[in-house]
């Protein structure tokens, strides 16, 4: 399957920002059953752009900044992406959670995407005793990896209600646990702190997933967002697979990773430092479409007016 994607992220400023200087991870990385075929960044209507080194995690990073004064800014990003990637199947010869946490313990691969770098708390998802008390029933050591990681995506499913208005981007995974409420991104968390609480490597993915529309409808254009989901390190043989918990399925044909991280922090879409004194209002809209022949993107990235700097 062939994606077209756009996600266009609108600031407007209560006042003119005189400066500013953000890091977008817009663009999708290389990752097992994807392929990055085309690719385009926008910024209006002025900005300097480069390409950075990700601090943390596997990113492709962008470095804007603004330099003018300016009171809305537009970010538009366009990629074209090739997916094919299968629906794992749980099987009796699987590793254990047991070996999972010993394999990964005894890692000497210190790369961004080594299961070593996924295995501890971090800032936005710390340790959690009522979390991991409550994953635990579906985390038996002696349990096939797959097996348990599928049951614990599924029970989180069943057991909590999406709720857009339940939560915000800094809620802890301990409030959104205690309210049973929240979105992807609540879920993911929620979900990682029991499998690290348990000695496993798990990995906030970061990306988005096609929606399909009610039999009979048209799809609607940019009602498609950004989505959330969880990595988890299943050996040498099978290495990362991915849970989405607040569907109850794996990361399949339908996910596209755009980056992966320890947690929602290292891998934001957007964030920076903005120099001004006016109110912000951010608006972002996303569009998934599945195309038959990858679209023309017009090449490499770019920033309107100004050009690359």
């Amino acid at each position: 399957m062939i994606y077209d994607i756009r996600h266009v992220t609108r600031f407007d400023y209560g006042a003119p920002v005189k400066f500013a200087r953000c890091n977008l991870r817009l663009k999708p990385v290389e990752w097992p059953g994807q392929r990055l075929l085309d690719y385009r960044l926008a910024v209006a209507p002025t900005g300097h752009t480069a390409p950075a080194h990700a601090e943390a995690g596997l990113a492709n990073v962008t470095r804007l900044v603004v330099d003018q004064p300016v009171q809305r800014l537009e970010i538009d990003s366009r990629a074209a992406v090739a997916v094919d990637r299968l629906v794992p199947m749980p099987a009796a010869d699987d590793p254990t959670l047991a070996d999972i946490a010993r394999l990964a313990r005894e890692t000497r691969d210190l790369s961004p995407v080594s299961p070593a770098q996924y295995l501890y708390p971090s800032p936005r998802i710390p340790l959690d005793a009522a979390i991991a008390a409550w994953c635990a029933p579906d985390l038996d050591p002696a349990r096939g990896a797959l097996d348990a990681g599928i049951a614990l995506a599924q029970r989180i499913q069943r057991e909590f209600a999406f709720d857009s208005a339940a939560t915000l981007v800094d809620t802890s995974p301990a409030e959104a646990f205690a309210q049973r409420r929240g979105v992807c991104q609540d879920f993911a968390q929620i979900m990682i702190t029991g499998l690290r609480a348990a000695g496993l490597p798990a990995a906030y993915a970061s990306g988005y997933i096609r929606t399909l529309p009610p039999p009979g409808e048209a799809r609607l254009v940019g009602a498609d967002a950004t989505h959330a989901w969880v990595l988890l390190w299943s050996g040498p043989a099978q290495g990362w697979v991915g849970l989405d918990p607040t569907n109850g399925i794996w990361m399949a044909g339908d996910h596209i990773v755009v980056a992966v991280g320890r947690d929602y922090g290292e891998i934001a879409p957007v964030d920076g430092v903005v120099l001004g004194s006016g109110a912000q209002k951010m608006e972002v809209s996303v569009d998934v479409a599945p195309v038959d022949h990858p679209p023309a993107l017009a090449g490499e990235e770019k920033a309107r007016n100004n050009g690359s700097g």
